[in-house]
């Protein structure tokens, strides 16, 4: 079940943290009509997207919704995700009766559950609708949305998340949304050791590497990680786009529900320790597409 195609009317909108992704998808809202109010940990970048925007900025996520027709959300963690819903001066204590949460954080199914059955005993409705399509894809508004919850409650809120979405898909049930975040993260993974494994292949054989990533990207081998971090993988530039911080928080999240599942993930738990070495090179922050650099340190060609 996909978005509708008709043009979304203006509504209220409360966005919750605005790091690398929030800041620009709170934008699009804002510069789609949009009346949008947002909330960050650190109050000076609310104030610093306010200016830049010409939106409001509130002191807490309780009073930043307050007025809102739909909240979004987009933080780090299951932990942040709860401390920005849940308490006094959380989200859920402020919003109006019938109103949506959506999700957009990277989390686990578990909290996207246990955050639904809090808001539906509240009266309220919860959507978990975590992204892909990084920094670059926020910034430019076209994310790819996968959602978990009740249908009506998405049909409601699909046509605004189009101001930053390309494709928003309603996936299934609560919890939905963040296990299609994980499928597509274990995809990413393998795909991203594997174009490491084979630029460094044959850089090392000796191969002009533009040359080959040009002609085989013309058949079965073609991908987005091909298009997008081919060439810079061979110039060894990882100063952007998806922090292995980021991935290996992700992965461990599809580790950890594929045990509750009794799923195997054998390659996806290799490459998640490829990322520990990368980190442990200094790499944290570096791109996902940096597990070519761990290759070819040991190779002896770093």
């Amino acid at each position: 079940m996909t978005s509708p195609s008709s043009q979304a009317t203006s509504v209220r909108v409360a966005f919750l943290g605005l790091g690398v992704m929030g800041y620009p998808m709170a934008g699009h809202l804002q510069r789609a009509g949009h009346q949008v109010t947002v909330y960050n940990r650190t109050a000076a970048k609310a104030q610093q997207w306010a200016k830049a925007y010409g939106g409001a900025a509130a002191a807490t996520p309780a009073e930043a919704v307050r007025d809102a027709d739909i909240v979004a959300a987009c933080v780090g963690n299951d932990d942040d995700l709860r401390s920005i819903v849940l308490g006094e001066h959380g989200a859920f204590a402020g919003m109006k009766a019938d109103t949506v949460f959506v999700d957009h954080t990277t989390a686990s199914a578990d909290v996207a559950r246990e955050l639904y059955a809090v808001a539906r005993a509240k009266g309220l409705h919860f959507v978990d609708a975590p992204v892909s399509g990084g920094e670059a894809g926020a910034k430019n508004g076209v994310l790819t949305i996968m959602c978990g919850g009740d249908a009506p409650a998405f049909d409601r809120v699909a046509p605004t998340l189009g101001a930053y979405g390309r494709a928003v898909t309603r996936v299934g049930e609560a919890g939905a949304g963040q296990i299609a975040k994980m499928v597509n993260q274990i995809c990413i993974a393998g795909l991203v050791q594997g174009l490491s494994e084979a630029i460094n292949f044959g850089q090392c054989a000796g191969l002009d590497m533009p040359l080959v990533l040009d002609v085989i990207n013309k058949g079965a081998a073609a991908s987005w990680q091909m298009d997008n971090r081919g060439q810079t993988m061979i110039d060894g530039k990882f100063d952007f786009g998806f922090a292995v911080d980021w991935m290996r928080k992700d992965l461990g999240l599809c580790l950890a529900e594929a045990q509750r599942n009794g799923v195997s993930l054998p390659v996806t738990a290799l490459i998640d320790q490829f990322y520990g070495d990368v980190q442990a090179l200094g790499g944290s922050r570096w791109d996902t597409s940096s597990l070519i650099h761990r290759l070819r340190v040991l190779s002896g060609k770093a």
